[in-house]
């Protein structure tokens, strides 16, 4: 069934999802806040910057007016920068109807409250019916219709499986999933941790480094996320394992590349402006820590992430005290 969409967020994951769902024979307008990226979408649809290969289609509505795009739509695709999402919401809220649907695909954490994006979305408009996106999903190949699985997390099921069957391609398979929080843990999370394995690559270290901090790395969100009531089996899901293993080992993870420049010697704002994307990670990193300080749960890669990026602690010792930490039992569930 056709429906109309309006994707909020005119970056690379907001233009290939815009891609996908005009492909997927949907009427989608796509609204930046800038200018000259909605000037520069209209004049040439086969130049997106970080989509070489993509096309955006003549039919898709560019705009920047808000009003224009908020225009009764079926559902609503926040797809913002993390540290942008409470200011969009509160701009969208007045064009906003009670029970509108509204689906976040960004990843990240707040900082200032430690809410995760879909409660940012809730607080500013509390009207809305809102739910989230997320999984291993990398805009260059969502773009170029390679095959990728992702999950929905939303308050009901009804919900959930609207927002499915819109995404849901024959190389775009997507699931369900109820654990709200726990599928926004994993996307965000994730980001640090792959800024670890970035590091581990750039200082020269191999695959079995890589292989311990995914690990260990899935081990500590989990952690967290039982901690604040979410299910264990979604981090064994796409949001979770899933996600961290394409960000920590693809060449298109931002979070993996910095950390790797990081490795090499860079410094925190050089790698960013190196990478020339936003680095989810390095927003997360503190929010993060601050959960894991909240909640009472050991997140050592996590401590040692922020060490490196924010109290410029040399990344090779980081990763050296988390190899030297008091010995212990992999699981502490497991009795012998």
């Amino acid at each position: 069934m056709k429906h109309r969409i309006t994707v909020l967020g005119a970056g690379t994951w907001g233009t290939a999802l815009t891609i996908l769902l005009c492909n997927n024979g949907h009427d989608v307008t796509l609204w930046s806040k800038l200018a000259k990226k909605v000037d520069a979408l209209n004049a040439d649809r086969n130049n997106i910057p970080n989509l070489p290969e993509a096309r955006l289609q003549p039919e898709v509505c560019v705009t920047g007016d808000l009003e224009k795009a908020l225009e009764e739509p079926d559902l609503i695709v926040f797809a913002v920068a993390s540290t942008f999402v409470r200011e969009t919401a509160k701009l969208v809220s007045g064009y906003v109807k009670p029970g509108q649907m509204i689906v976040n695909v960004g990843k990240g954490i707040e900082e200032s409250s430690l809410k995760t994006l879909t409660n940012v979305i809730k607080e500013e408009i509390p009207q809305a019916d809102v739910a989230v996106m997320s999984g291993p999903s990398h805009a260059e190949e969502v773009s170029r219709s390679i095959p990728t699985t992702c999950v929905v997390g939303a308050n009901s099921k009804k919900t959930a499986v609207f927002i499915q069957d819109i995404f849901m391609t024959e190389f775009f398979r997507v699931y369900t999933n109820p654990d709200v929080t726990g599928i926004e843990l994993g996307g965000s999370i994730k980001n640090v941790i792959a800024l670890a394995a970035g590091v581990a690559d750039g200082l020269g270290f191999g695959d079995n480094t890589k292989a311990a901090l995914m690990t260990r790395g899935i081990a500590e969100i989990t952690r967290l996320g039982m901690a604040m009531g979410c299910r264990v089996e979604t981090f064994a899901g796409l949001s979770g394992i899933g996600d961290l293993i394409v960000t920590c080992t693809s060449k298109h993870s931002r979070n993996r590349n910095a950390g790797y420049l990081i490795g090499k010697g860079y410094s925190v704002d050089a790698a960013m402006k190196e990478v020339n994307q936003v680095v989810e990670g390095v927003f997360c990193a503190k929010a993060a820590l601050a959960l894991s300080k909240e909640y009472n749960v050991q997140m050592p890669i996590v401590e040692q992430v922020n060490k490196v990026l924010f109290e410029g602690k040399d990344p090779r010792t980081a990763v050296s005290d988390l190899l030297l930490r008091d010995r212990t039992i992999e699981n502490k569930s497991l009795e012998w």
